[in-house]
């Protein structure tokens, strides 16, 4: 090894496999085509520090992959997987429970499940999680948030059995603390909802049509004298007042929540999940819950808790769009009294055009779709612009959405007017 990073000090392998030479610029044949396959595994072994030595530069996946290990082995001065102290890389990830969301995702996307979970071993003791899980005293005193739930969540499959029942009693707590912030206004906003299809001759004052009762009201027309030599003026006498109906308790409007469980939607499945459960409480919906990576799971039956329906995703791996929308596009029996909500960052490993003919398909039929990026606090996080934008154009913006918001969302939806949206820039 000696030998070769003398060599690679003044040569450098281009990934044909040819060696560039660093003093003239210019490429020639390598007298070994195997080498520049053979530096880029040691690059990836080796970690970042390792690029100028071995004359390797990584792109596209592999330098996906590498950051991946970079964020937990990379560094110096830490302790070496397995608690094995010395030099080396070490965590990079910190405190950040979103981080450490997100990577979880990235390693079920890169490496096969076997290296996954033993990453994930090395990733709770070296990141400081092993006394966050294996201590329930520790875990019942933490601060929790939904961060702090994708996290638990994420790791659910390598945590301890005698550590579940407490990660399971810190997730229902914020899970508790969640459905009393957004239940009270959610029930009001939706039951409030007006239907604009329903029309009633004695509203209240704030459910009068104006527009219909005018239109209505003009052979009332009445024509007053002006004084004191003024113009004449007019005015229409409403005999009769139509306005909007209320939606009753006996008409329901089917709602469809279709989930990314990929790991960088962490927090927006634990919003998805409380929202679901407070909808499925509502008499005047039918809720169904879908859950999807490369699978599609139905968690519609577990809605009466939505601790149940958190613990059974599966926060990361692959993601395809287009399987998820086929099995709710199955399941839409009234196309005109539909509302989908897909939340997801778009990217897509299923089939593209697929997914985008299904959703003109679903629009075209008259179902009202709704795509967010988010359903958190965070606002977008990092999406497909391309996929954006070609939803935008069938005429389903996407955006990201708050959870404060969220019920003004879904009320314009089973209303059928437009989306508060908050940033329209985020759908282009």
């Amino acid at each position: 090894m000696t030998a070769h990073a003398t060599r690679h000090a003044t040569q450098d392998h281009d990934r044909t496999g040819k060696t560039v030479d660093t003093d003239t610029g210019t490429a020639q044949p390598s007298a070994h085509p195997a080498d520049g396959e053979r530096m880029r595994r040691w690059r990836m072994v080796l970690g970042a520090d390792s690029a100028e030595s071995t004359g390797c530069t990584l792109t596209g996946q592999d330098a996906a992959m590498d950051g991946a290990l970079n964020a937990l082995y990379g560094g110096g001065g830490g302790k070496k997987p397995g608690g094995r102290g010395g030099g080396g890389r070490s965590a990079g990830l910190g405190a950040s429970a979103p981080s450490v969301a997100r990577w979880l995702g990235d390693i079920r996307t890169y490496f096969p499940s076997s290296v996954v979970q033993v990453m994930q071993r090395d990733a709770i003791d070296r990141l400081g999680l092993s006394a966050l899980l294996l201590e329930p005293e520790m875990l019942e005193a933490v601060e929790a948030d939904v961060h702090l739930v994708g996290t638990l969540l994420s790791l659910n499959k390598a945590m301890p059995e005698t550590t579940k029942e407490t990660a399971r009693a810190v997730v229902r707590k914020v899970v508790d603390d969640l459905e009393k912030r957004l239940e009270s206004r959610t029930r009001a906003t939706l039951t409030g909802a007006l239907d604009r299809s329903a029309r009633i001759s004695r509203p209240r004052h704030r459910d009068i049509d104006w527009d219909r009762t005018i239109r209505a009201n003009l052979k009332n027309y009445l024509t007053i004298p002006g004084t004191d030599g003024g113009p004449d003026t007019g005015t229409v006498v409403p005999e009769r007042l139509i306005g909007y109906g209320r939606a009753s308790q006996s008409v329901k409007k089917d709602v469809i929540l279709c989930i990314d469980q990929s790991g960088s939607m962490a927090a927006s499945v634990v919003y998805a999940s409380v929202f679901g459960a407070v909808l499925a409480s509502m008499r005047t919906l039918d809720t169904r819950l879908v859950v999807f990576d490369t699978a599609v799971v139905d968690l519609t039956d577990q809605l009466d808790d939505p601790v149940d329906v958190l613990f059974g995703t599966q926060l990361g791996g692959g993601t395809d769009i287009n399987r998820a929308l086929a099995y709710c596009q199955s399941k839409i029996t009234r196309p005109a009294d539909t509302v989908v909500v897909l939340i997801s960052d778009l990217y897509e490993g299923g089939i593209r055009d697929e997914m985008l003919k299904r959703v003109a398909a679903m629009k075209a039929s008259g179902v009202q779709f709704v795509t967010l990026l988010a359903l958190s606090d965070e606002g977008a996080p990092a999406y497909d612009h391309e996929h954006a934008a070609a939803l935008g154009a069938l005429g389903a913006p996407a955006f990201a959405c708050t959870p404060d918001l969220f019920p003004d969302i879904m009320a314009a939806a089973i209303e059928k007017r437009s989306l508060p949206i908050p940033d329209k820039e985020t759908g282009s």
